[in-house]
Order: structure tokens, then C-alpha cells, then sequence
């Protein structure tokens, strides 16, 4: 019987034992009432990429759904954070963007330049959709709009079938004529330094303060309401003080508070403005949740919950003033596949049970979307690039022998991999871990056959791990051999025996990969995206653009895991759509603990052996009880009696707040592993971090040292300077993750902390992600009883609206190719 290593007792060995005994109650402790009107809300914290923390309560909600930087109360790791945000639970605080200082430009910085310019190019396509007859601001709806919000009445007041109101319109048709009409987008360049965004004038912060210290709101709001509202932010809050709430971090009630000390007697909950800025917060909030749009019934019922007496009229006068935009999305057939609308136990927003789709008889349904123009441009965009892959034919390079001769060479699903992407220029690769080494023959292939072949990670540690496993299974036809890790230029491995692996950041930025071609593509014919599910609808947008005509796209990752911190459901959408070949891989994960893993991804919490204590159960009574055993095991137990040093342990929990959370953890764990004054910013050389270049990512690191520059940490072997007035917003301990923070790495040896009061944060995705990340040993400190079994049986993803699906099958002729992708996934 497996014990906990030599000091912990109570244990066994597979799974935790499910005797039937009741879950433990989920405790609140220490919550916090909501602020009062006009207080800032906590700093930014982009490093938490797991939803809003929403009051010291442990963790509420499911987790799968994290997104978006920032904490807003303390919760913990809600994946629900920004839904439950959009119902009125608090929502994240953004952080002002910058560099990491230094000469060059740091990856944030060209990060947040090729974002930059990925808005231009929005601003492009928004000039382009005005030819179809923009509405002008600041009048009431006309045109495709009115007539369109006339239908949604129509139908839902049952004066006329949806079959007959929501015929395809002749616009529509036209603007989905097939993608071989369609002209490439231009690729986007890579950012320089002169396209970072330039921090708001002194005077213009200096006039914001002003209106704020009248509506009695902290002046430590200006910078972030000046950078949100730009040039004249003075005047436009003062004329229209709801504005307020495109501080990322101020609630509606804040706003209100603000609006009635300006406003005075002026102000009532039937103002025009407040109803706008009502539906313009509350699709950011749905899109912290995952969602790139709602369906229109939700939004009016969420605005009428926030006290707008005319949720209609509201959601109108937003769609007329072009701050959001509205859809009709009638599909060719019912069964034709689209984003699951929410059931009553998975609300983003009240009310959204009512759905937007009808149905007559036997005529199609009809869904009515209202979404942000930002996230509808780059699903648009995303699916113009996905339907040129697919209907476009690969570049030829070389008789069609030489790859199936790559192919005959391997086995199974690899050999079904090769052969999809010979013939193919998008395809879809689904399969655990030990799938990895299927993208990595292919890679290796695709090189020996003369491709310029890449792959891009998720994180730096996805990245080096799988330039190890190229090295390391360098033999075989096509074998480059010898991969050696990127350089800090990322260019390194352009040749035969370099790694050929990038993370997507270092991708899209130019820091990492291949560089771009004089068009401003990237300068590869075959691109293998790793961890695919963590790409949200505005990366992949990017990505799909950059990709040069004739070039091959591999999007390759494990469905079972956690999505993406940003809004969108890419690969998910893409394996419902069927366009393109899905190679299901057939290699399973070794041991215990693929083992455990893959019965988790099916719903089954199996017990498994571990004759070499790979999996170690530790009971723990309350959240007291489980940050001691933690850091028992972290210190003591998992590096004496598994031999795996405590450098190479990681713990996770379900979220940063709570007695157990990330922040209880880390203190606890700083306090036996390196203690110290923490003289900068509560941090001490060798301190282990995690520090957020941007939102929605979590780069593991180490404190090297701290000066006037600022905090100068190690991240994967690479230097990162963090400037003193970023330090608090972007880096926190690092000993203990959540699983949102840990997705794309894997670790020796892994601690899960799931305390009694994490029972309704847990999921099938959370539960899969947090235990995959253990290669050799998993401890699970234990107590939440009967909830775990039952999460990982019951509790499947939240779904996500999103419009990919709808966009990509009249583009592509998804059945078509839908049957091809069988066709070649038969084959071995």
C-alpha cells in the first residue's frame, strides 16, 4: 500500500477514498463586502489569468473558464470570475502595459505592439463593413440593425415564425460568398519599438484628476481612465461620467455613485448614457468569461437586472452609437453545429437560459448574437484565414513519394498525421501528452523533406520540452538530431540541427521563430501549434493571418484541458466544424498516472496502482491542515522519499484566495523554503514567481536580484527586468499555481491542494489539467470529500458563445470536409 512518503500518514495509494461520506461544507472565510461607490478596486494583477477573484471565499466557480488579468475581490481561481463579474460578483483590474525595460524591445513590449497592430488592422476592416452601410452615431437605429432587432421582436412575440423572418438576407449571402473570392488580408509586420503604446499625457492625467476629486473618486484612477479614454478623457467623463466603466476594475454601482455626485439631480437610472455604458460592460464582462458575443434575450434580461428600465432601448442606443454590434446567425440546417448556448446551471449573465434561438417546425434555427466589435472582427478574421487554409492546395515540396515514404517509416496515428498534412494544409491533431511525440516526427520529417518547419508552445517550459523531446528522439528518417534550445534571439534552429521552437508570444512578437518574409509573413512553410486550446479568438486571428499562402497548419493540443484565458473557444470550434482532417492520437500516456489522467478525461476518478508511489493520497481535515501538509511534502517528504528535489516540485490549488489559496500557500512556503524581509516589493533573491508579461500568461521564474532598474528575475534561462512600478501588478510568488497558471508546463513532481472549501470550484477540466501536470509523482491533499469524485463524473467545460462555427461552414463546406478528414484519419 502506498503511503505518503515516510512522514504523512492516512494515506493510499490511486485515488482518494469515496466511502460515501458527504463533501465537506464549502467555507467562506474572511469575505469582503463589495467597495463602496468610486473606490478603486485592488491592483492589476495580470498574472492571475484565472478569472476575477471575487471576496476572500476560497473559490466559486468552475475554474475551466478562467480569463482575464486582475482580481477583484479575492476568490480564488473562478473561471466563472468574469460570468459571475457580468451578474454583479466584481470583475478584474487591468494593469497598464510597458516594457521590461532595457535597450531593446522586450517581448511584452512587441507583444503589445503586434496587438497594437492588429487593431489598426480592425480599424481597417471596420472602414471596409462601412460600405455596407454604417449607422451613424448618434442616432436611433436604422437599416439591416432596426430591421433586424424588428424581427427578434417579431419572433419573440409570436406574431411570425422564425423560419420566415430570418430568411438569409441578400447581404448576408454576399458577405459569406466561398473563401476563394475572398483577397488575403495583408500579413501583419512585425512590431518596432515605435509602435509601443505611449503611456497618457501629463495634463491630460492631471485634468481626469480633476473631474474625479468632483464626483469624489480616488485619484489613483486618473493614469487608468486617461489610457482608457484617451485624448479629451476629461471632457468625455465629465459629459458622460459612466464612462467611468471602461476602467477595467469599476462596477456599475461605483459608476453610479460617480454619475450621481456629477450628475446630480441629472442623473436617473433612465439616462441614455448609462444604459450604453450598462451593455458595453456588460459584454466585457462576458467576454472575461470566454464569450466572444451574447445572445440578445441574455443581455436585455442582465441590463433589466442592473436596474435599466429599458433594456431594449438601452441595447439599441449601443447598437447605434457602433459601440457593439448585432448578428443574425440563421443556420443552413438545424443540426448544423454551433456554439452550445448555456443552460440554467451555467449562466455568464441572469436570464441567459432564455437563449436567442428559435426554431419553426421544420425551418432552421436562429440565433440573434450581440457582441464587441473587437472580438467580432477577429472571429470574422479568423475565419477568413481558417477557410483560405482549407480551400487553398499546400505548396508542393516534392513528389508526393517522398512524404509517403515519411509516412510508411512511422506508425499508427503518426503515420496518419504525415499523410494528412502531405495532402492537406489545415489539420487538427488531438491526443494527451505522449501525443507529442507524433507533432515532433512530423517536424522532424517535414525538415528532412527540405520544409522550413516550426513549432510554437504555449509557454517557454511547453517550448523547451518539446525542443528536448526533438532532441531527444532525433533518430529516423528526417531526423534533425541535436536540438538545442532557442536562443535569446529566438532565431537559433533555423537550420537542420537547431530546435525549430518558439512560444507563440515569441512567434507573433519576432523575438522567437523563423522572422517574417518581406510581406510580413512568417518566413516557414509548415507551422505545429502545441496546446491549441489555449489560444483565445484574437491570437489565433493573428496566427492564421501571419501564415504565407501555400503554408501548412498543424493545430495539435489536448481538448481535455483547461481553455484559454481569453475569450473563444478556437480549437473546440474547429473540432465541432469538421473542415478540415482530425488525427486522434493512439498513444496513450504511460504509467500511473496516464493512467489516471486518461480515465479523468472520460469522466472516471479510477484507482490505479502505484507500486513506486506515483500517485500518493494525503487526507487533510481543514484548510489549516492542508497548508501544512503541503509544505511538509514540498520541503520534506516528495525529495527524501521520491527523490525529487523540492526546485522541481510544483504545488496547485484552485485559486489565489482562501485559506488555502495561492497567496496562504506561497507565504507559508517563502516562510520554510527562503525566508526574508521581502525589501522589494515582498520579494527576495531565489524567491520562485510567476510573472505576467501580459494578460492570460504566466511565465515561472526566479527572483536574481533587485536594484534601481527593478526586479530582475530568471524566466526559462532568459532575463526579465520588471520595472519598480510593475512589480506589484505583475509578479507573485511562485511555489504554489493555479491550474490556469500551470497549463502548458509540466513538472517531476506536483502537489494538488484541494481543501474542503474548494468543492464548487472544481470541474473535469480543472481536475484533468491540475493532475496532468506531474510527469513522475502526484500528491493529492485531500478534502473535499465526494466532490471530487463527482466533479470529474458531472461537472464537464462551461460552455462559451462563440460565432466560429457558424462563420466557417458556409465558407468551407464543412460536411465535405468533414468526410475528407475522415477519409484520411481511416488510413494507417
Amino acid at each position: 500500500m502506498s503511503t505518503e512518503p515516510e512522514t504523512t500518514e492516512n494515506t493510499g495509494p490511486g485515488t482518494p477514498d469515496t466511502d460515501g461520506r458527504e463533501p465537506a461544507a464549502s467555507g467562506s472565510e474572511g469575505a469582503k463586502s463589495p467597495d463602496s461607490a468610486a473606490e478603486p478596486a485592488e491592483p492589476a494583477d495580470p498574472a492571475d489569468v484565472d478569472g476575477s477573484d471575487a471576496g476572500d471565499t476560497g473559490d466559486t466557480g468552475n475554474g475551466e473558464d478562467g480569463s482575464a488579468a486582475g482580481e477583484a475581490e479575492d476568490t480564488g481561481e473562478s473561471g466563472d470570475g468574469g460570468a459571475d463579474a457580468a451578474a454583479g460578483e466584481g470583475s478584474g483590474a487591468g494593469a497598464a502595459s510597458g516594457t521590461d525595460g532595457g535597450a531593446q524591445l522586450s517581448e511584452a513590449a512587441a507583444e503589445l505592439a503586434a496587438q497594437r497592430i492588429e487593431r489598426e488592422r480592425i480599424e481597417r476592416r471596420k472602414a471596409e463593413k462601412e460600405a455596407r452601410g454604417p449607422i451613424e452615431a448618434g442616432t436611433k437605429l436604422s437599416g439591416p440593425a432596426a430591421d433586424l432587432l424588428a424581427a427578434v421582436r417579431a419572433v419573440e412575440s409570436g406574431e411570425k415564425p422564425a423560419a420566415a423572418v430570418f430568411a438569409e438576407p441578400e447581404a448576408e449571402s454576399a458577405r459569406r460568398r466561398p473563401a476563394a473570392e475572398r483577397t488575403r488580408s495583408a500579413p501583419v509586420p512585425p512590431p518596432t519599438a515605435a509602435t509601443a503604446p505611449a503611456p497618457p499625457a501629463g495634463e491630460t492625467v492631471e485634468a481626469v484628476g480633476r473631474v474625479l476629486a468632483e464626483g469624489g473618486a480616488p485619484q489613483a484612477l486618473a493614469a487608468a481612465v486617461a489610457a482608457a479614454l484617451g485624448e479629451g478623457a476629461a471632457e468625455l467623463l465629465h459629459s458622460d461620467p459612466w464612462q467611468l466603466l471602461r476602467v477595467p476594475g469599476v462596477r456599475p454601482e461605483q459608476a453610479d455613485g460617480f454619475a450621481r455626485a456629477l450628475l446630480g439631480a441629472e442623473c436617473g437610472p433612465a439616462d441614455e448614457r448609462r444604459g450604453r455604458a450598462f451593455t458595453v460592460w456588460l459584454l466585457e464582462q462576458a467576454a472575461l468569461a470566454g464569450h466572444t458575443a451574447l445572445e440578445a434575450p441574455a443581455l436585455t434580461s442582465a441590463l433589466a437586472q442592473r436596474g435599466v428600465p429599458d433594456p431594449d432601448e438601452a441595447m439599441q442606443s449601443a447598437l447605434a452609437e457602433g459601440e457593439a454590434l448585432v448578428f443574425q446567425d440563421a443556420l443552413d440546417e438545424p443540426g448544423a453545429p454551433v456554439a452550445p448556448a448555456h443552460g440554467p446551471a451555467h449562466d455568464p449573465v441572469p436570464g441567459e437560459e432564455d437563449g436567442g434561438a428559435g426554431e419553426e417546425g421544420e425551418g432552421r434555427p436562429v440565433r440573434i448574437l450581440v457582441g464587441l466589435e473587437r472580438y467580432a472582427l477577429a472571429e470574422e478574421s479568423l475565419a477568413d484565414g481558417l477557410a483560405r487554409l482549407v480551400n487553398s492546395v499546400p505548396k508542393q515540396d516534392g513528389p508526393g513519394e517522398d512524404w509517403e515514404r515519411a509516412a510508411g517509416a512511422a506508425r499508427g496515428s503518426a503515420a496518419e498525421l504525415i499523410r494528412a498534412v502531405a495532402g492537406h494544409a489545415l489539420v487538427l491533431h488531438t491526443g494527451g501528452e505522449a501525443s507529442r511525440a507524433e507533432t515532433a516526427r512530423l517536424l522532424r520529417e517535414a525538415r528532412g523533406l527540405g520544409l522550413r518547419a516550426w513549432a510554437a508552445a504555449h509557454s517557454p517550459l511547453g517550448r523547451d520540452a518539446f525542443a528536448e523531446l526533438l532532441g531527444d528522439s532525433s533518430e529516423g528518417p528526417g531526423g534533425s538530431g541535436g536540438a538545442e534550445r532557442p536562443g535569446a534571439d529566438g532565431t537559433s534552429g533555423s537550420g537542420a540541427g537547431g530546435s525549430a521552437v518558439a512560444t507563440v508570444a515569441g512567434l507573433l512578437s519576432g523575438a522567437e521563430g523563423p522572422g517574417r518574409d518581406t510581406d510580413g509573413a512568417f518566413d516557414l512553410d509548415l507551422l505545429v501549434v502545441l496546446d491549441t486550446p489555449q489560444l483565445d479568438v484574437e491570437t489565433a486571428a493573428l496566427v492564421v493571418e501571419s501564415l504565407p499562402d501555400g503554408a501548412r497548419l498543424v493545430l495539435a493540443g489536448d481538448p481535455g484541458v483547461l481553455w484559454s484565458a481569453g475569450p473563444g473557444r478556437v480549437f473546440a470550434d474547429l473540432l465541432a466544424a469538421g473542415i478540415c482532417p482530425h488525427i486522434a492520437s493512439r498513444t496513450p500516456d504511460p504509467g500511473p498516472l496516464g493512467e489516471l489522467v486518461s480515465g479523468i478525461g472520460v469522466g472516471e476518478l479510477t484507482q490505479v496502482e502505484a507500486p513506486g508511489k506515483e500517485v500518493v493520497i494525503v487526507p487533510a481535515r481543514d484548510a489549516g491542515e492542508a497548508v501544512h501538509r503541503t509544505v511538509q511534502l514540498v520541503a520534506d517528504s516528495v525529495p527524501r522519499a521520491i527523490g525529487v528535489p523540492t526546485a522541481q516540485t510544483v504545488v496547485i490549488t484552485v485559486g489565489h484566495g482562501g485559506a488555502a489559496g495561492t497567496r496562504a500557500l506561497n507565504a507559508a512556503l517563502k516562510e520554510r523554503l527562503n525566508p526574508g524581509p521581502g525589501r522589494f516589493g515582498g520579494f527576495d533573491p531565489d524567491d520562485r514567481v510567476v510573472y505576467s508579461p501580459a494578460p492570460g500568461r504566466a511565465l515561472p521564474g526566479q527572483v536574481v536580484r533587485a536594484d534601481a532598474e527593478g526586479l530582475h528575475l530568471s524566466c526559462s534561462g532568459e532575463s526579465v527586468v520588471v520595472p519598480k512600478d510593475q512589480v506589484e501588478g505583475r509578479v507573485r510568488h511562485g511555489w504554489a499555481l493555479t491550474a490556469h497558471q500551470a497549463v502548458g508546463g509540466r513538472w517531476p513532481a506536483v502537489v494538488v491542494v484541494l481543501p474542503g472549501d474548494a468543492a464548487q470550484a472544481l470541474s473535469r477540466p480543472w481536475v484533468y489539467t491540475a493532475f496532468g501536470r506531474a510527469s513522475r509523482h502526484l500528491s493529492v491533499v485531500h478534502g473535499v470529500e465526494q466532490a471530487l469524485p463527482r466533479a470529474v463524473a458531472e461537472v464537464g467545460a462551461r460552455p462559451r458563445t462563440t460565432r466560429l462555427p457558424v462563420l466557417l461552414v458556409p465558407q468551407t463546406g464543412g460536411e465535405e470536409a468533414a468526410q475528407a478528414g475522415q477519409a484520411v484519419a481511416g488510413q494507417d
